[in-house]
């Protein structure tokens, strides 16, 4: 396995797996304010399939796609599989063509920027990190147990060993 599909295996299982933790969580647990980043669960993995969703939509150069709803735990894991499947496709295929220096252009920014494919992958995976560890702070103060710690060796392992996706 190459470092971007590590990158990649890790990002999603990370943060699926956190999701996942939310699947019990009543209503007012994942909407529970909380004093770090988007403050609540919900509006965490909102934002970070979002950020997904956006960015894949951007550098395709297509029109991007508007989500109403779907945004209980539940509905919030098949969102991040099906965003992350297109995303990790896109990442691949980026690599297997070397166009990691090739541009494209963000038409949200004012005025549009043009922003090369591996500088907005690697925001991509990185972003999503730093909102893992706001939801893994706001898991552990709702007093959920065995919050992960979700680190890239870890998952690593586990992967090796058999015991992760």
């Amino acid at each position: 396995m190459n470092l971007l599909d590590r990158l990649l295996g890790h990002d999603h299982a990370a943060t699926r797996e956190l999701l996942a933790l939310c699947l019990p969580l009543t209503d007012e647990q994942f909407d529970r304010e909380f004093d770090a980043g988007w403050r609540t669960l919900r509006r965490t993995f909102v934002h970070v399939i979002g950020n997904i969703e956006t960015w894949t939509d951007l550098m395709l150069e297509r029109p991007l796609r508007w989500i109403e709803g779907r945004d209980s735990a539940a509905e919030l894991i098949e969102r991040l599989d099906s965003a992350y499947a297109e995303f990790a496709a896109l990442a691949r295929r980026v690599d297997s063509e070397d166009r990691w220096d090739a541009l494209w252009t963000d038409v949200l920014d004012d005025p549009p920027a043009q922003k090369s494919f591996g500088g907005a992958i690697g925001h991509v995976i990185t972003h999503s990190m730093h909102h893992r560890a706001e939801a893994q702070h706001m898991l552990h103060r709702l007093g959920l147990p065995d919050v992960p710690e979700g680190d890239l060796m870890g998952w690593d392992q586990a992967r090796r060993l058999g015991r992760a996706e």
